[in-house]
């Protein structure tokens, strides 16, 4: 700001410090919001200027949960597979740039003893993964699993990449629930094609035009 105004900038109505302020994805301490404010408080105050903030994920990046149930259960190359019915079109970050989401169990496994698998998606792509490495409860087709941390990226990031509908968006208010978002079909990925007209074309080919 300093410098701005040194350069002849005298409209300066806001400084604003963007966002940048994290979520708790696996292991990492949370940012201490307290200890934020003290950091940049005086240094704005001296600005004069409004002060502007973006929290972005930090209000809603931890408010969501992708839910997603195991299909299939394999090995190879001497490591285990748990096969989910959410891939990478659901949830793009893991694949995109290694982004680490925590997968649990759906229910009470808390007592069980984990192994380490690697959660993959149906789609026939070596990057469709959710969670490689982890150590999870017992998990056989049918168990629920939840992968948190996805309520900044999940939905937005999401796509119909391999003609896979998108899922149901479900908010979730204590014992309350409501569909917010509708689970797309197959009808719903081909509303926006139609059928080609190849009348005129055949017209002039044969024509030699």
């Amino acid at each position: 700001m300093a410098e701005l105004r040194q350069a002849g900038v005298a409209r300066l109505d806001n400084v604003d410090v963007g966002g940048g302020i994290g979520i708790r994805y696996t292991t990492e301490q949370p940012l201490d919001i307290g200890r934020f404010v003290q950091a940049i408080g005086p240094m704005a105050r001296e600005t004069g200027l409004r002060l502007m903030l973006e929290p972005g994920r930090y209000l809603v990046g931890n408010a969501g949960y992708l839910l997603t149930r195991c299909v299939h259960r394999k090995r190879s190359g001497g490591r285990s597979y748990v096969v989910v019915d959410a891939g990478m079109n659901d949830l793009l970050r893991p694949s995109l740039y290694g982004a680490a989401h925590d997968i649990c169990v759906v229910g009470d496994a808390a007592a069980k003893e984990c192994e380490p698998v690697d959660v993959v998606g149906p789609i026939c792509e070596t990057g469709d993964f959710l969670g490689v490495d982890r150590h999870l409860p017992p998990v056989t087709r049918g168990t629920l699993l939840a992968v948190r941390g996805v309520g900044a990226y999940g939905f937005t990031m999401s796509s119909t990449y391999n003609s896979r509908p998108r899922a149901p968006e479900v908010l979730v208010d204590g014992d309350r629930w409501a569909v917010v978002r509708e689970r797309e079909t197959i009808d719903d990925l081909m509303r926006g094609e139609a059928t080609a007209d190849y009348s005129a074309l055949a017209w002039q080919i044969g024509s030699g035009r």
